[in-house]
C-alpha cells in the first residue's frame, strides 16, 4: 500500500513538473466617461508591479465583444507574451459599438487608467488586432499617437484614411500582414498606405501571407512569435 502511494505521489510530482505554469489572465471592468468596459489583462509570469514591463493593446477582430478577444488572446498573444514578458491589455467592445467607430470615445482615457494601474515600459503601448481589430488598432494609434510605439494589423488599414491619419502614425513602426487568398480591399489598401508610410520616412512593411486566407495561421500558435519580434524590434527602434 505504501509503495503505491509512493508511485502515486511521484507521478503527481512528473505531472505538476510537465505542466507549464501559466501567469495571471484578468477579467475587468472600467467605467469610462460613463461607458462600463469589460476588458482582460495577461500578466507575465511571477508579474511584479514595481517593474516596468512592454505592454501591448490588442483588439479582437468581428464584433470585438469578450468571445473575440479571448480567441485573439489564445490564438495570437498568451503564451508569448507571457514568455517574452510583456502585458496585454485587450477590451471589448460595449454594445458592440466598434473600437474605429463610436467605441473608441474610451481612448485615451482608458490607457491613462492603465498606466496608473500598471508600470509600462516608456509610457507607451504596441497596438495590433486581427481584421476589424487591425482597422481599430490604426484608428486609436492615429487619433492618440503619443500613448503607441508601433501598430500592428494582420489584416487591417486605417479607417477613412487622410495624409493627417497616415502622418500621426509615421513615427511609430507598422507592420501589416494579409493572406494571399483575403479578398475584398485588404491588399490594395493596405499596400497603398504602406507605400504612403513609407514616402514620409516610416518604418512600415506590408508582407503577403503566401497561401493564407483572411485568418492568418502563419501568425498563429508558435508562428506568433513573428508578432512579437516586431513588438521587440520596435523597443529598439525599427530599421529599414
Amino acid at each position: 500500500m505504501r509503495a503505491s502511494n509512493a508511485v502515486v505521489a511521484a507521478a503527481i510530482v512528473i505531472l505538476g513538473v510537465a505542466t507549464p505554469v501559466r501567469a495571471e489572465v484578468r477579467d475587468l471592468t472600467k467605467v469610462v466617461g460613463g461607458t462600463t468596459v469589460r476588458y482582460k489583462v495577461v500578466l507575465p509570469y511571477m508579474y511584479d508591479p514595481a517593474k516596468a514591463y512592454p505592454a501591448l493593446l490588442v483588439f479582437g477582430g468581428g464584433p470585438q465583444t469578450m468571445d473575440t478577444v479571448d480567441r485573439t488572446l489564445a490564438r495570437n498573444f498568451r503564451t508569448e507574451a507571457e514568455r517574452r514578458g510583456y502585458i496585454v491589455v485587450a477590451p471589448a467592445a460595449s454594445n458592440r459599438e466598434l473600437f474605429f467607430d463610436t467605441g473608441a470615445r474610451i481612448f485615451p482615457e482608458f490607457l491613462t487608467m492603465i498606466l496608473a494601474d500598471y508600470r509600462i515600459e516608456g509610457g507607451t503601448f504596441h497596438i495590433a488586432g486581427p481584421s476589424n481589430g487591425g482597422i481599430a488598432a490604426f484608428h486609436v494609434a492615429a487619433a492618440h499617437p503619443r500613448y503607441f510605439t508601433s501598430v500592428t494589423a494582420f489584416p487591417g488599414y486605417m479607417w477613412q484614411p487622410s495624409q493627417a491619419k497616415l502622418d500621426a502614425i509615421s513615427k511609430m513602426c507598422v507592420f501589416m500582414y494579409v493572406g494571399e487568398f483575403d479578398e475584398y480591399m485588404w491588399h490594395d489598401e493596405m499596400n497603398r498606405e504602406a507605400e504612403f508610410l513609407r514616402s514620409r520616412g516610416a518604418v512600415a512593411r506590408y508582407t503577403v501571407e503566401q497561401g493564407q486566407p483572411h485568418r492568418i495561421d502563419t501568425l498563429a500558435g508558435p508562428r506568433a512569435r513573428r508578432l512579437f519580434d516586431g513588438f521587440d524590434e520596435a523597443r529598439k527602434g525599427c530599421s529599414r
